[in-house]
């Protein structure tokens, strides 16, 4: 029997999407209505940017040094006056109800743009805006379009560990600019861990002197016995100036940032510095933790002076930063030092407590009591549900689906964050060709945007406690801040459209070949580091047939794929991929196909290896 394949990029690269319609607006995350106009709007020197009141006015601002920054146009800035000018870009605040929050209209016609919204939505119908703008012979233009758009989800967001490693505020800075642009408005910020306290307290000064420093990393290898601790002493801290100065830079991009103190557990470095919150009469010396993984030592839940501690430190962290929650961690607290704990047990008689599930339980609701005290709201990982938990509080579903549905049935407000489809320190290739990441995990491009966080098995009022989406970032195996970048992007822009985009709108072959290309193509020109997309078009696995027809695709516009025959892996000495490759093979014949994308500023994909096979 003779077969043919012919093999496209729709059929080999996204076989587990669904498809819907598609747009020629490079925007990310995709709108939720957008209709394209003839023409475009030409912006010139005599182009003025015209603002409705004070609110709006940032927002022009934000434009106007835009366009003097990127493309050397000094454009006047005026208030608004009754009439429509032509040749203008209109920024026109408006108060928007509770379910129009975010929402924006942008208006681009050959003489006149305008955008509306709250002062939210006028920052992201900017970020459209920005997005849309093509330059060519140094002539600027916006393509004419009509599009209406508002969030899927209010909370959408990432976790950024600093607790294992910590980065520069730089850096921090440089992911809030990138949340922003993409529509992303939460920095979630895990600040205390085993490893380090990265806070400063002021009135426990030894949380950062002691807690912040630890005596020896571990050296991560895949081969045991290359493996080891390197000896050398780590640490450091965020100043609070350091940190207000985080929060202000968020929150004028719209970007709320929530801290999180570590509660009961992964506690170690806390008790380093302050051995006398653990359990036990004379508990420690402790030291801050020189291995990854979790330690039986936590905060004693039958002492007084434990919650004393933590409301004091939960004062401090909650003047420093105005979001509404505060994260309380809550995950992975080992029970075992409550068992043996006089004060633990006596606090779990006195209450007619169950067990120490249900101290932990005590714990928490306590917590959030003083928390909602100062206005602020509780949110915490699953493990928060175990014992019973108080209604206000929010839950962070990491460990599956399941216990997001759990918590949503119980009245709970829920953020997906499953670490089966959204931990970015999850591997995204073959193992031995990516850095070194956690060890049972494969979270790849195509499965972060498949991911739809709303579980279908609920009921539509149960759904409403789905409130948004994360992708966490656990950093043991990331000790540099270059790294981060490459697991986090382009997974970012996946999962923005995740959070924003409602799913019938979602469209991955726009998504994949037309917008993502550009994006990637804009990141390629600076200085941050991403993980470059294999070609479009071929996967690693097995093919059987005589002839094939490999159609490629760059993922990276401007970017050139090579590929060779032989074996080795391909590079730029190989074939220049510029039409699709024929391979016929006779009956018993094999061949072996490698492929690499190589973008105009040289980074470069992971080799592409398929096997061609007639039987």
């Amino acid at each position: 029997m003779n077969f043919k394949f012919i093999f496209s990029c729709l059929f080999l690269f996204f076989a587990e999407i669904c498809n819907g319609q598609t747009s020629e607006l490079p925007i990310i995350p995709a709108p939720a209505n957008v209709v394209r106009g003839k023409g475009s709007f030409a912006v010139t020197t005599r182009t003025e940017i015209v603002y409705s009141n004070e609110q709006s006015r940032k927002k022009a601002s934000i434009l106007a040094d835009y366009f003097k920054k990127n493309y050397n146009l000094k454009l006047a800035l005026k208030k608004k006056r009754e009439d429509s000018e032509i040749n203008t870009i209109n920024f026109v605040w408006e108060d928007r109800p509770e379910a129009e929050k975010e929402a924006y209209l942008l208006s681009v016609k050959p003489g006149l743009i305008s955008i509306s919204g709250d002062d939210a939505g006028l920052f992201y119908g900017l970020q459209t805006l920005l997005q849309m703008m093509s330059s060519k012979d140094g002539k600027v233009s916006i393509a004419c379009a009509e599009i209406v758009d508002k969030p899927r989800y209010p909370f959408r967001g990432i976790m950024q560990d600093v607790g294992y490693h910590i980065y520069p505020i730089s850096f921090i800075k440089s992911q809030i600019e990138m949340l922003a642009k993409y529509k992303m408005n939460v920095y979630h910020w895990h600040l205390t861990e085993d490893h380090g306290w990265r806070i400063e307290i002021k009135k426990y000064p030894r949380l950062t002197s002691v807690g912040a420093y630890r005596a020896s990393s571990p050296v991560s290898h895949y081969t045991d016995s290359l493996s080891g601790n390197d000896h050398l002493g780590y640490g450091g801290f965020y100043t609070q100036d350091e940190i207000k100065d985080v929060v202000a830079f968020a929150a004028e991009r719209h970007v709320a940032v929530i801290p999180e103190i570590e509660l009961p557990g992964h506690s170690l470095a806390a008790l380093a510095a302050y051995p006398e919150l653990a359990c036990g009469d004379s508990p420690g010396p402790f030291k801050v933790a020189e291995q990854w993984g979790i330690y039986e030592d936590v905060y004693c839940a039958g002492k007084e002076q434990t919650f004393k501690f933590l409301q004091d430190v939960l004062t401090e962290v909650i003047d420093l930063f105005p979001a509404t929650y505060i994260h309380i961690g809550g995950d992975e607290c080992p029970k075992v030092k409550w068992k043996d704990c006089k004060y633990c047990q006596k606090r779990i008689q006195d209450n007619k407590l169950e067990d120490e599930f249900e101290l932990q339980s005590y714990f928490v609701k306590r917590i959030e009591k003083f928390v909602n005290s100062k206005g602020k709201k509780i949110i915490g990982w699953d493990e928060i549900l175990e014992g019973g938990l108080a209604p206000n509080a929010t839950v962070m579903s990491w460990r599956n689906i399941e216990e997001g549905v759990k918590a949503a049935r119980q009245g709970h407000d829920v953020v997906m964050a499953p670490m089966s489809h959204l931990y970015f320190d999850f591997i995204q290739g073959k193992r031995e060709l990516e850095p070194l990441a956690i060890g049972w995990g494969y979270n790849t491009l195509p499965r972060v945007y498949a991911y739809d966080p709303t579980p279908g098995e609920l009921t539509s009022e149960q759904k409403k406690h789905i409130i948004g989406v994360e992708a966490p970032i656990w950093t043991e195996h990331m000790d540099t801040h270059r790294k981060v970048e490459y697991m986090l992007y382009p997974r970012l822009m996946a999962l923005s459209e995740v959070a924003w985009t409602q799913p019938e709108r979602k469209d991955s072959i726009s998504f994949f070949e037309q917008r993502l290309p550009v994006h990637l193509a804009q990141l390629d020109k600076t200085s941050r580091i991403y993980r470059v997309p294999e070609p479009i078009g071929i996967l690693d696995t097995t093919y059987f047939g005589n002839e094939f027809k490999l159609e490629l695709k760059a993922p990276v516009a401007g970017a050139s794929i090579y590929y060779n025959f032989e074996g080795q892996d391909a590079r730029e000495t190989d074939f220049l991929y510029e039409k699709p490759i024929h391979i016929i093979l006779h009956k018993g014949e094999k061949r072996q196909v490698k492929a690499i994308v190589v973008t105009p500023s040289g980074k470069r994909s992971l080799n592409t290896s398929a096997l061609f096979i007639n039987p």
